[in-house]
């Protein structure tokens, strides 16, 4: 492995690192990632920052050039999101159109689609959320109930997603439905995009223990759907929605935010005292450090390793599943330390004049601990490492 740049590749550092330092947003937070839902100001930034990344080309770079993109090689996609967090820059506020619809509609979509949707996407006109889980249907996902019944040239909707997250600012869904109940459960399966603006839709928020109302239970009461809405053909939504999960597992797990995290953690341990000295001369503390400086060095160099896979045009595995896997729950003991260190003012969150950090790690501590199961629970990745990873038997 050659940790090297390439000259070229050092050239778009460069030129990215000088585009950030000109048009950075100066009154953005000073910690590792924006938390909580953004109010309606925040999303009007948000959606500027974004068009302004989009004009810059720094947004679906990875893209065909024919829907916007530069068809960037992956170096420099890879060198671009460490640079973002490095900068702190705002995160994409349209991230699931750009790292999980867009992608898909590209692979999968009709031209009428992709001209349709790719365009705003890249510019966030229009905001995306997922309908994937149910009450009923959480690792279990091809067990889902929601109907899609074919009502002439409209597919009628009815049925409830849960876990939603974002609907409460998504102009757009991509929405599993069933339109085949006769089916084994896997082929009966569509995917369908829908419009949120669609009458006999019914959005309730579900307050996360970040006091948060991010996530949304969404209800379908008679939704009427165009029939040039289905991706594919209907019946493909079970192969359709598993190329958007390989691309949510590659967001979800962004070692790049772990290692903002880690740089983060040493600060507090440099702030932080024991026993009247720095905590970092604690051999305690510093044993501590070093265990989880060594874990994020090791996943770094795994996505290094998993990166020179695919630049040697070698078929991907269950990368994806491991690094979420690992990173979800290496960001949860990241905050837990940091916390822990923070002494009596570490719990503390919203509403208190000793916030440390606009009360990041609190927050990182709960969210992250939502990740561990959002996106496929750790035991659902576990099992998919197992199987199709090590070719281990299934469990009977």
């Amino acid at each position: 492995m050659d940790l090297d740049l390439a000259p070229e590749d050092e050239k778009f550092r460069d030129e990215v690192r000088s585009w950030l330092a000109k048009h950075l947003p100066k009154d953005r937070p000073k910690r590792a990632s924006s938390m909580g839902e953004p109010t309606a100001d925040r999303l009007g930034e948000l959606k500027a920052w974004q068009r302004e990344l989009r004009e810059a080309g720094y947004v679906g770079m990875a893209w065909p050039r024919a829907w916007g993109g530069r068809e960037a090689p992956l170096m420099q996609q890879t060198i671009l999101s460490e640079e973002l967090v490095r900068s702190r820059a705002p995160g994409l506020v349209g991230m699931m159109g750009v790292q999980m619809v867009g992608p898909t509609l590209i692979q999968w979509g009709s031209e009428q689609q992709k001209s349709r949707f790719l365009p705003k996407i890249l510019k966030a006109d229009e905001l995306w959320c997922q309908g994937y889980s149910e009450p009923g249907s959480g690792s279990d996902l091809a067990s889902l109930q929601t109907r899609a019944v074919r009502d002439g040239d409209h597919y009628v909707v009815n049925g409830q997603k849960i876990w939603t997250s974002n609907a409460q600012i998504a102009d757009w869904m991509f929405c599993l439905v069933r339109t085949n109940p006769a089916a084994p459960k896997h082929e009966g399966i569509s995917y369908l995009l829908i419009d949120m603006k669609t009458p006999g839709i019914t959005i309730r928020p579900l307050v996360q223990m970040t006091k948060d109302a991010g996530f949304n239970e969404v209800f379908f009461d008679d939704v009427r759907v165009p029939v040039e809405n289905v991706v594919g053909e209907p019946g493909q939504g079970w192969a359709i929605a598993n190329t958007t999960l390989m691309h949510e597992r590659n967001m979800l797990g962004s070692t790049t935010h772990t290692q903002s995290l880690f740089e983060g953690l040493l600060r507090i341990a440099r702030s932080a005292t024991r026993d009247g000295r720095p905590a970092t001369e604690d051999p305690v503390i510093r044993q501590r450090l070093a265990a989880l400086k060594i874990e994020v060095e090791a996943l770094r160099y795994n996505a290094y390793r998993n990166l020179t896979s695919v630049l040697r045009k070698k078929r991907p595995g269950i990368e994806a599943s491991v690094t979420k896997l690992v990173t979800c729950e290496l960001n949860h003991q990241l905050a837990a330390t940091a916390i822990e260190l923070m002494g009596s003012f570490g719990p503390l969150y919203r509403g208190s004049k000793h916030l440390v950090d606009g009360g990041l790690w609190p927050y990182e501590l709960m969210f992250s601990l939502g990740l561990i199961i959002g996106g496929g629970t750790a035991q659902i990745q576990k099992n998919i490492i197992a199987q199709r990873g090590l070719g281990l038997p299934r469990w009977k």
